[in-house]
């Protein structure tokens, strides 16, 4: 999707988990509103940012 990282086999763009999360909704409420999108794909996500932030300080 033009260069916007995506979870895999879908077309749910991952910047929209981190919406979710900052908008103060549950991961739970992500995934009910992204049902292509597993536990699994959501949490490799989020370990991947961390990762890319703690690399960057």
């Amino acid at each position: 999707m033009h260069d916007v990282p995506v979870f895999r086999g879908t077309r749910v763009p991952v910047q929209t988990l981190l919406d979710y999360l900052e908008g103060g909704e549950t991961l739970e409420d992500f995934l009910e509103g992204f049902p292509r999108v597993s536990r699994e794909m959501a949490l490799e996500a989020l370990l991947e940012a961390k990762r890319l932030l703690l690399a960057s300080s």
